[in-house]
């Protein structure tokens, strides 16, 4: 889901049945008599922003209200936090840096991906499928549980001797915590003004007050099955331990029914929205300060890239910041009736790279290379507690490894080594990698990843390490998803009169699919109150 960097889906799919429900719209209203179009600015060109042009044009067709939609990005590209980067710069093998899948009950994507038509494949289609130890779970000292591929019914078996119930009792919570969530998707609670007032009417408000590992404790989870399989999921999704995330995000991520991806990069769901939209899209162009006018329109001045600072000012009737209010460096000059509150993020070390090398067992005390997974997840040793620390990782020093292709490298002039080493690298697959971290790896730990027989200084990274043994690599760090303490209140999506707030969502739940939805709750309210202004 939403920002969902892997899944457990490999195991949940075992267990976990799908979910559907129907797709609302914005409200369709009666025609309208105006014909000076409403003039409205969307800061941000991810999924909220996205999904708020979209529904907003859909609203202007069914009542033939006159509409400008500008969207204002300061990167250079359509996504947010959804967007690839190429292997060996080929666009032949896009790997996505962030928003790797979303599921089943993800109907603003699925939906959207299929207007578009859009190529969407299972999440796991371009696995090697070397070994068949598909999936482990690392402590950081042994493997607690691997999932095998081909071996269904075996796995569901393992699964219950080794933890009895408490599989099936995540089931059932996990389906009356994501039905439950689902009724905010249609009326009478869509749209909602309150994502609190929400989260009461539908009993939500006892999962985002409580820990995770307290709300799977009260519900009947063993202590074994929540540290082992939810945990790595919470760890490998969020970069946080039961102890710190809040129980509603805990469920929502065993909601991993039917895994997918969009084939190129699941950033094209949000520029088909975009175009859909017809919105004038303005990359590269950063927004630095709101003034409110006498008419009660609203100056946004912004800076393109190519400007040399200068700025630009254009004026809206309505204005939505699609994205948390703390990172925007935008000076509001007029006054917030509410100010959204800063809400610390996980600095979170996305490291992807490609080698000739398989991953090695030696770390992992296996044996066999054969029986390494090719997705390692980590979880805590029993007994040990940090769920309330920020680095909270543990002995592991890791969220998660994954074998995500492999692929086939430029030519071997790209690696000026022996002709020996040449010809070989010529005629070899190469395997793409992706770590996620809470520090940046260094070089010694890749080195013992692949078993690499180098010495590496200690303030050495993978740009040091030999190219015949890293073919490519791309690191990136950013600000992904906040900390999801418990918390029993959320930011509302109207600041000021004509202002709006997607970001309140990001504490509630954060995901590509319920930016989404933020961003059709703003378009509809957005679009009520200009009915109520007539």
């Amino acid at each position: 889901m939403g920002f969902r960097l892997f899944s457990l889906y490999y195991i949940a799919a075992l267990l976990f049945a799908p979910f559907s429900y129907a797709d609302g719209q914005v409200p369709l209203r009666a025609a309208s008599t105006e014909s000076t179009p409403k003039r409205v600015a969307i800061i941000g060109a991810g999924a909220a922003g996205s999904s708020a042009s979209y529904h907003l044009r859909k609203y202007s067709d069914s009542t033939d209200r006159p509409l400008n939609i500008t969207v204002f990005e300061r990167s250079p590209y359509i996504g947010g936090r959804s967007t690839t980067v190429n292997v060996f710069d080929n666009p032949a093998y896009p790997i996505e840096l962030g928003a790797s899948i979303f599921v089943s009950v993800n109907t603003h994507l699925v939906n959207a991906s299929r207007e578009f038509g859009l190529n969407v494949r299972s999440a796991s289609h371009s696995r090697p499928r070397e070994s068949e130890d598909t999936l482990g779970i690392w402590d950081g000292t042994r493997f607690v549980f691997i999932l095998k591929d081909s071996y269904g019914w075996w796995n569901i078996a393992r699964l219950l001797w080794r933890y009895g119930l408490a599989p099936i009792r995540t089931q059932s919570l996990m389906k009356r915590t994501v039905g439950s969530f689902l009724k905010m998707y249609d009326e009478p609670n869509f749209p909602f003004k309150d994502i609190g007032t929400a989260a009461v009417e539908l009993g939500l408000l006892d999962l985002t007050s409580s820990p995770g590992e307290t709300y799977l404790e009260k519900n009947g989870i063993s202590d074994d099955f929540a540290r082992e399989i939810i945990q790595a999921s919470t760890r490998v999704n969020y970069g946080q331990n039961l102890g710190l995330i809040h129980g509603l995000e805990s469920m929502v991520c065993m909601a991993t029914d039917g895994a997918m991806s969009v084939e190129g990069g699941n950033w094209k769901i949000f520029d088909g929205m975009l175009r859909a939209a017809r919105a004038s899209v303005r990359l590269s162009n950063a927004v630095t300060s709101i003034d409110r006018n006498a008419d009660g329109t609203l100056t946004l001045a912004s800076v393109p890239a190519d400007s040399e600072g200068d700025e630009e000012k254009n004026i809206f009737d309505d204005v939505v910041l699609a994205g948390p209010m703390q990172y925007s460096n935008i000076a509001f000059n007029t006054p917030l009736e509410r100010k959204p509150e800063d809400i610390p993020f996980v600095t979170l070390h996305v490291t992807l790279f490609s080698s000739p090398h398989k991953l090695s067992p030696k770390p992992f005390d296996l044996n066999d290379g054969n029986k390494v997974p090719e997705t390692i997840l980590t979880t805590l040793p029993k007994g040990m507690n940090l769920g309330s620390n920020w680095d909270g990782v543990g002995p592991a020093g890791f969220w998660s490894i994954s074998t995500l292709q492999t692929v086939t490298p430029p030519s071997s002039r790209s690696f000026p080594n022996t002709e020996e080493n040449e010809n070989e690298n010529e005629n070899q697959n190469h395997y793409v990698y992706k770590i996620f971290s809470p520090h940046r790896p260094t070089a010694s730990f890749i080195a013992q990843l692949l078993d690499l027989n180098i010495t590496t200084p200690s303030e050495s990274w993978i740009s040091d390490l030999p190219k015949n043994d890293i073919s490519w690599y791309h690191e990136k760090t950013w600000n992904p998803y906040p900390f999801l303490y418990p918390r029993v209140t959320f930011d509302e999506p109207s600041l000021a009169a004509g202002i709006w707030y997607t970001g309140g969502i990001e504490s509630f739940i954060s995901t590509m699919e319920t930016s989404a939805l933020m961003g059709r709750d703003v378009a509809s309210l957005m679009a009520r109150s200009w009915e109520e202004r007539l």
